[in-house]
């Protein structure tokens, strides 16, 4: 999440963190604290063997206004090579941030899955965000790229940019759902035919409940049983952008009637920031309920690989990540909220996850603090394994978080199918990094590649 709340209503939004705790305390709540094993010797325990990877493919978005994917090929060393750059044919918004107005700053989407690849490695997808399209590629043997189609999503851009973001594939339908900051046709989706043609399809879908007209979500997933489509949030209005602070950062904030502010993170008091739609037989979505998603802006969701009804939840506001179970009827129960240290200011805007394939470890992205903590998983218990995981990454000294640090804006992460390394976006620092990943949930670079500064979203990837 960006530099998007008013400083003097976030004292308020550290009470309702608490608040919100205090609603849930009555869900079962899943335990905290447990010893790090080490994250190479837990992936050798399960029968991985990460000591030899073999290298593979990356793809992420520029974003520019003439958008590309960005194809890298990463070596069994974890460094970094660009093969090249293939067009879109769609726009993206720039170093241009439509949620907030900001004519540049990191993470221009406010959200996740930008770039996502389907299961069987054929098709990769991408959102044009500046002219609200998709484009989808076929992807060969080799990792190399082919522009297939790109459609509109059918939602019109008001203003400068568009809000197309966040992609969610559900291969055994052949439906596409494409999530966008604005609503109130949040959703849309489309059929996809085995070469990747995309037809749009008339169904619209709101995360929109009738008191809250113009919630902002950030990143939509597909439970692993495909019978449900859960979406994240992080705004019950949008922010208005409204003056700036002497150090340039945004003075944003919802005025009441009354002449009070409001904060506008979701869940924040109220218990409905985690948005479940059932998905039918055809791929259309049943009505949404709204839940309680315990933490305050619930960014970002994501299944574990090995437990399918087992998911994290990254709160960009409660500054932790927290365990949940998705139940057969669609309800879900989420325990505490584990905090990362917040002494540098909050909120850390805890964003962005990678979740190791032995599901033991789970790398939060720290846009606040431009770090990466580290989270270690066993069983039921949730635990802070490093934190940080990384050392800080600079960035041009332009941009501020919410805290008021100066920060890179570090966004979208992937780590690899066998654990050993993660790479990192520092939109405001230019830079794609890379780590190895280490026993005790730290983290060692290992690459570095320039990228276009602010722009870039999304991340995707496979082994070779």
């Amino acid at each position: 999440m960006g530099s998007l709340l008013n400083r003097r209503a976030f004292l308020w939004l550290v009470a309702a963190g608490a608040t919100i705790a205090a609603l849930s305390s009555g869900a079962p709540a899943l335990a905290a604290g447990s010893k790090t094993p080490g994250l190479r010797q837990a992936r050798t325990s399960s029968g991985k063997n990460p000591s030899r990877p073999s290298g593979g493919h990356l793809y992420m978005q520029t974003n520019e206004i003439r958008n590309a994917v960005v194809h890298y090929r990463w070596s069994a060393s974890g460094t970094l090579t660009e093969v090249g750059r293939v067009a879109t044919g769609g726009a993206g918004s720039g170093t241009f941030k439509p949620i907030s107005g900001q004519e540049s700053a990191p993470n221009a989407f406010e959200g996740a899955g930008s770039v996502i690849l389907s299961s069987d490695r054929r098709l990769l997808f991408v959102t044009n965000g500046g002219d609200n399209s998709v484009s989808s590629f076929n992807v060969d043997e080799g990792g190399g790229l082919e522009l297939v189609d790109v459609k509109s999503t059918g939602n019109p851009v008001k203003g400068k940019s568009g809000t197309a973001k966040s992609l969610v594939y559900d291969s055994a339908r052949g439906v596409l759902f494409v999530l966008h900051s604005f609503g109130p046709d949040h959703l849309r989706q489309m059929s996809v035919d085995r070469q990747g043609k995309l037809t749009l399809r008339p169904e619209r879908y709101t995360v929109n409940t009738r008191d809250k007209t113009e919630r902002v979500p950030t990143m939509a997933v597909l439970s692993p049983d495909g019978k449900f489509l859960l979406v994240g949030t992080t705004f019950d209005l949008p922010p208005v952008l409204s003056g700036q602070y002497p150090d340039g950062s945004p003075i944003i904030w919802i005025k009441q009637p009354d002449g009070k502010f409001k904060v506008i993170a979701t869940n924040a008091p109220d218990p409905d920031g985690l948005v479940v739609f059932p998905v039918r037989e055809d791929g259309a979505l049943g009505a949404a309920s709204f839940q309680d998603a315990r933490g305050a802006s619930p960014f970002y969701i994501a299944f574990l690989h090995e437990r399918p009804d087992t998911f994290v939840v990254g709160y960009a506001v409660s500054d932790g990540l927290s365990l949940g179970r998705l139940e057969q009827d669609g309800t879900t129960r989420i325990g505490k909220v584990v905090r990362i240290d917040t002494s540098a200011g909050e909120p850390s805007e805890l964003c962005w996850l990678s979740v190791s394939p032995d599901d033991r470890f789970v790398f939060t992205t720290n846009f606040g603090y431009s770090t990466i903590s580290s989270y270690h998983i066993d069983g039921d218990a949730l635990s802070i394994a490093r934190d940080p995981a990384s050392p800080k990454v600079p960035g041009d000294g332009t941009f501020r978080a919410i805290d008021g640090v100066v920060s890179s804006g570090p966004s979208d992460s992937w780590l690899t199918p066998d654990g050993a390394y993660l790479y990192q976006i520092y939109g405001n620092a230019s830079k794609l990094i890379g780590y190895a990943t280490r026993p005790d949930g730290s983290l060692e670079q290992v690459s570095s590649v320039t990228i276009p500064h602010n722009s870039p979203q999304g991340l995707a990837g496979f082994s070779q």
